[in-house]
């Protein structure tokens, strides 16, 4: 996926193929401001405001404790931004912002963009000093509580966007009895796998803070079982497990770490069993660009010293540990994602 300017009509096009617009400009001057509005906005309650019948600036300000003034600012870009919508004085949402951003949504990223808020955007302000030193930040070793349960809401909203898809297409036998989910203590993918395969088990390891802040679904929380632990040490056994999931965790480790954790993954697999490293992948230089995994490469690589990794060095991890490369399966729905399966013959 990428991000461009549209032109709205033959005036602007020509400016935009003549090379007469500073897209520079867009990027530095437009852009930050427009992703912080929308983060403060779900922060305030902005669009849940909306939601809830709050149409107008001096309304929507009231009811968020905002001034009138910058709210009215703020309800113009979103419009802008097709958030909104602003016709007989009155503001509504939009379909994508109704379904995406309102919190109560089932479908809603709402909780990534309130953590972003509140923790990641001070990170940013790093990045220069990544650039020059190439030393990153470990983001889970200086979460204090209430930022650990702000981080457990993004990640299961970030999954919730992802496990409808998932659990469509994962290539996973019907006779599968035991999963491994390494890292997945928002719940959201051990669930639907168990939904989906009635004979299904599942066990969620994942650091201490993670699994403490974590909640399981009610109708499949006697088949999830939840351990505390560490991946990149603990033991994972020796042809336990059908599947194993690695989903959104590999950018937070090195290469180094990663082979020997598929290594040990590798040994955990009963006869047949798959291996799912579930990412957002970094395109490689030579290959269509693609904006979703480039720029996520570079926000984990500040944030955990790592970033994202091509298929093919994902799929170098798999081949070393005696793995059988089985498909790739690149997301419709989430730009830049793919399910990179190997499996163990």
């Amino acid at each position: 996926m990428q991000l461009r300017v549209a032109p709205e009509n033959p005036l602007e096009w020509l400016a935009l193929k003549t090379n007469q617009v500073p897209i520079p400009l867009l990027h530095v001057q437009m852009y930050f401001i427009m992703a912080k509005a929308v983060m403060e906005a779900a922060d305030a309650g902005v669009f849940d405001a909306i939601h809830q019948g709050k149409n107008t600036s001096e309304t929507i300000a009231k009811a968020c404790h905002l001034h009138p003034r910058p709210t009215a600012q703020l309800l113009t870009l979103l419009v802008s931004m097709e958030y909104l919508s602003f016709d007989n004085d009155q503001f509504r949402l939009t379909s994508m912002a109704q379904k995406w951003i309102v919190s109560e949504s089932p479908h809603s990223v709402h909780a990534i963009a309130v953590y972003n808020n509140r923790v990641a955007w001070d990170w940013v302000s790093n990045l220069g000093n990544y650039l020059r030193t190439g030393q990153g930040m470990e983001s889970h070793e200086v979460f204090d509580e209430k930022q650990w349960q702000l981080y457990q809401d993004a990640m299961q909203s970030v999954a919730k966007s992802e496990v409808r898809e998932f659990e469509k297409r994962v290539p996973i036998s019907k006779k599968a009895t035991r999963l491994l989910d390494i890292g997945g203590a928002n719940g959201q993918y051990a669930a639907a796998l168990c939904r989906k395969l009635p004979n299904l088990e599942a066990i969620i390891l994942d650091l201490p803070e993670a699994i403490e802040n974590s909640s399981l679904p009610e109708d499949v929380r006697s088949r999830i079982t939840c351990r505390a632990g560490n991946a990149l040490t603990d033991d994972l056994g020796e042809n336990q497990y059908d599947a194993v999931l690695l989903s959104n965790v590999a950018h937070h480790f090195t290469e180094a770490q990663n082979q020997e954790l598929t290594a040990r993954v590798a040994r955990s697999l009963r006869k047949d069993g798959i291996f799912i490293v579930n990412e957002f992948i970094r395109p490689a230089l030579d290959s269509t660009p693609e904006l979703v995994g480039s720029s996520s490469s570079l926000f984990f690589g500040l944030t955990s010293t790592s970033g994202n990794w091509t298929v093919q060095e994902i799929q170098a991890w798999q081949r070393a540990a005696g793995l059988k490369i089985y498909k790739t399966i690149r997301y419709f729905t989430i730009p830049g994602m793919a399910m990179v399966i190997a499996k163990k013959s």
